[in-house]
């Protein structure tokens, strides 16, 4: 385009040359918000996989926890269980103690016929 002096063509060329320069850096900062947007998207996938590692690892924490639990109370079970059989096995033996304990021999008496009962005699021949 020629160059002319009047002030009318030199300014529409200095504002289109301006709205290129515009429309040139708007592109560049749409392209560097696309590269930073797909930035953040990548993090916040990998963020995810992190929080769905660890919401896993949380599971798995639960599960512990309830096996944990759940041998705490087998063993107070077990634990009530050998107390009644220690008391069970105390009474059979205080029961089996009063079998063993002397008895006094049957005192002979004397029945109505005159014979004496309450001993034994030898009946073999």
């Amino acid at each position: 385009m020629a160059v002319s002096s009047s002030s009318g063509l030199i300014a529409p060329d200095f504002r289109l040359n301006q709205a290129k320069r515009a429309a040139d850096q708007a592109e560049a900062t749409a392209r560097s918000l696309r590269q930073q947007a797909a930035s953040a998207q990548r993090n916040a996938d990998i963020a995810q996989e992190g929080a769905r590692s660890v919401a896993v690892q949380a599971d798995k924490a639960d599960s512990r926890a309830g096996l944990a639990r759940q041998q705490v109370i087998s063993t107070s079970s077990l634990n009530n269980l050998q107390g009644n059989f220690d008391a069970l096995h105390q009474q059979i033996s205080e029961g089996l103690k009063s079998l063993d304990l002397p008895v006094a021999p049957a005192v002979p008496v004397i029945n109505a016929d005159g014979q004496t009962t309450g001993t034994l005699v030898n009946v073999t021949a």
